[in-house]
C-alpha cells in the first residue's frame, strides 16, 4: 500500500481473488480484441471504400465489359468489383449457352435470371465478409459492463466479509476497499466504451457499402437486359 495514501492497483486487483483477477484478465481480452478488431476493420473499410469509388468510375468511364473486369481484379477489396465479377462470369457462361443451343426468348429470361441470382448470391457473401467479427463490437459492449458489474459485486463481498473479521466498520476501513472493487466497472467501461462506438461506426459504413452493392446490381441488371437480353425487354 503506498504510504501518501493513495490506491495500490496491485493490491486492489489482488484483493479480488481469483475470481476478481480472473475478471479483470477477461475484461483486459476482451478489451486487447476489440482494438485489433477496431483498427483491422477500419483499415478494412476505408480501402473497401476507396477501392470502391475507384471501381465505379471505371466501370461508368469503360464501354468494354472485359476491360471492366480486368480492372476489378486489381481491386479485391471491393466488393462491389467481386459482385461483378461473379455476374461478369455468370454472364460470360450464359452468352457462350445461348450461342451454342440458339437465341430463343426463353434461354434469355433464364439466362438473366441466372445473372440475377448470381448478383445476390455474391452480394450477401461480400456483406458476410464485411460483417465478419463486427458482433464481437457488439457483444463486448453489451457484456463487459455487466462482467465488471459482477467483478465489482465480488470484491465489495469480499471486502465486507475482510471488515467484518477485523470489527471495525468505520468510513477509512470501508472506502479503500470499495474503491478497489468499483476498479472491475471501470475497465468494464474502458472495454465497453471504444466497442459500443466501434460497433456502430461500422455498421454504418458497412450499410453504406451495402447499398452501393444493391444500386450496382440494379444498374448492371438494367443494362445487360437493354443491351444483351434485349429480346426480354
Amino acid at each position: 500500500m503506498p504510504t501518501d495514501g493513495g490506491l495500490d492497483y496491485f493490491q486492489a486487483v489482488s484483493h479480488g481473488g481469483p475470481v476478481g483477477v480472473g475478471v479483470l484478465l477477461l475484461l483486459l481480452g476482451a478489451s486487447v480484441a476489440s482494438w485489433t478488431i477496431i483498427v483491422r476493420k477500419s483499415l478494412h473499410l476505408r480501402r473497401a471504400r476507396t477501392q470502391t469509388l475507384a471501381f465505379l468510375d471505371t466501370f461508368w468511364r469503360s464501354k468494354r465489359l472485359d476491360a471492366i473486369y480486368t480492372a476489378a481484379e486489381g481491386l479485391p477489396l471491393s466488393p462491389v468489383a467481386q459482385v461483378f465479377r461473379t455476374a461478369y462470369v455468370e454472364l460470360s457462361k450464359v452468352t457462350q449457352q445461348q450461342q451454342a443451343v440458339g437465341d430463343t426468348m426463353h434461354d434469355q429470361l433464364g439466362g438473366f435470371e441466372n445473372v440475377e441470382r448470381a448478383l445476390a448470391r455474391a452480394a450477401n457473401s461480400e456483406l458476410t465478409s464485411l460483417e465478419a467479427s463486427v458482433p464481437l463490437l457488439g457483444t463486448v459492449a453489451s457484456a463487459s459492463p455487466f462482467v465488471g458489474l459482477f467483478g465489482t459485486v465480488w470484491g465489495i463481498m469480499r471486502a465486507f466479509a475482510d471488515i467484518y473479521a477485523q470489527g471495525n466498520a468505520n468510513l477509512a476501513t470501508v472506502a479503500r476497499p470499495i474503491s478497489e472493487a468499483l476498479i472491475a466497472t471501470a475497465v468494464g467501461l474502458f472495454a465497453a466504451i471504444p466497442a459500443l462506438v466501434a460497433y456502430n461506426h461500422f455498421n454504418t459504413r458497412i450499410r453504406v457499402l451495402e447499398n452501393e452493392m444493391r444500386n450496382f446490381s440494379a444498374d448492371f441488371l438494367n443494362i445487360i437486359k437493354r443491351h444483351i437480353f434485349k429480346k426480354t425487354a
